[in-house]
């Protein structure tokens, strides 16, 4: 299993939204075929075909913020992103 997948099926599953890395959270945004745009500590997402757009920065510990991780496991679920890889 790659890194990747351990990060997306992690995300999915949402039991550890708290101890989840920023940059993991990044690379699998951007495996899943997100654009980015950065912005001092900010990174802005956006996907074709998807409504929403993704603004993240992280934590001074390196991990991402736990509502930023559900807010992109319900973008996930909502388009079914990931599905097709």
């Amino acid at each position: 299993m790659t890194k990747y997948q351990k990060t997306f099926a992690e995300v999915l599953r949402g039991t550890s939204d708290n101890n989840i890395r920023f940059q993991d959270l990044c690379s699998l945004l951007k495996n899943l075929g997100f654009d980015e745009r950065v912005k001092g500590s900010h990174r802005i997402y956006w996907r074709d075909g998807v409504e929403e757009i993704v603004n993240i920065q992280p934590l001074p510990d390196g991990k991402a913020k736990a509502y930023q991780v559900r807010q992109i496991r319900q973008i996930i679920q909502r388009y079914g992103i990931g599905e097709e890889e």
